[in-house]
């Protein structure tokens, strides 16, 4: 994979992923409305369910080009720490991908079973939707993609150093991380946490941004930076 491949994938995936939870926000109040009763928040996703379906689509879609990306990174170095992270961000991409798409695969069918007539079936339907938060969103999608998203950061921090693109990207980098892997502590239910992890992913999509211009600045110059494509 090219560098300027790479770089494109960086930057489209840190878009798209903001752009997807600042319209879920607007249209769904997501993710403040995970807080409410699981009735409440089926009923919510039936009122807007193809914006709220379109919106985990997008960040589905950006959460899963960590895949591709880590493995263009995984070609600026050769060093055990850049083996180490391909995989681990490849597995980021693939916990925070199945965690997100339970929306658009299986939410809508609890939806609407919940807005049925049977109370048995809408009781059921609300438990299996809370069921499926927990394990599919808190422990696979959210936590999952916390630790192994700040590892792979992590990794490729230490792959690369600060001769790729000096300190700030490494300063950049290591603050962004640790506030994602802050998530981890979510369910203590200190707001402190959550608004932590919130400016960490806004940090670690700006740190994205940078490292693809980073890429496509040395592209043109590849000789003398040095980079393996």
């Amino acid at each position: 994979m090219r560098a300027r491949t790479t770089a494109a994938l960086m930057i489209a995936a840190a878009v798209l992923v903001n752009l997807a939870f600042t319209g879920l926000g607007i249209v769904f109040d997501y993710p403040d409305v995970l807080k409410e009763p699981a009735a409440d928040v089926l009923a919510s996703f039936r009122g807007a369910q193809g914006a709220v379906v379109l919106g985990f689509l997008g960040l589905a879609v950006g959460a899963g080009m960590l895949a591709p990306v880590a493995i263009g990174v995984g070609r600026l170095s050769a060093s055990r720490a850049m083996r180490w992270a391909v995989p681990v961000g490849i597995a980021a991409a693939a916990v925070q991908v199945v965690g997100l798409l339970r929306w658009p695969l299986l939410v809508p069918g609890w939806a609407a079973t919940a807005a049925g007539d049977d109370p048995v079936a809408a009781a059921a339907a609300q438990d299996a939707f809370g069921n499926a938060n927990r394990l599919l969103g808190n422990v696979i999608g959210e936590t999952g993609g916390y630790l192994l998203t700040a590892a792979w950061t992590g990794l490729v921090l230490v792959a690369l150093g600060t001769g790729f693109a000096g300190r700030w990207f490494v300063a950049l980098g290591a603050v962004s991380a640790a506030l994602v892997l802050a998530g981890v502590l979510s369910p203590l239910g200190l707001p402190v946490i959550d608004l932590a992890n919130f400016v960490g992913y806004v940090l670690w999509s700006g740190w994205l941004v940078a490292f693809a211009i980073v890429l496509l600045v040395r592209d043109r110059r590849p000789a003398a930076a040095g980079v393996v494509r």
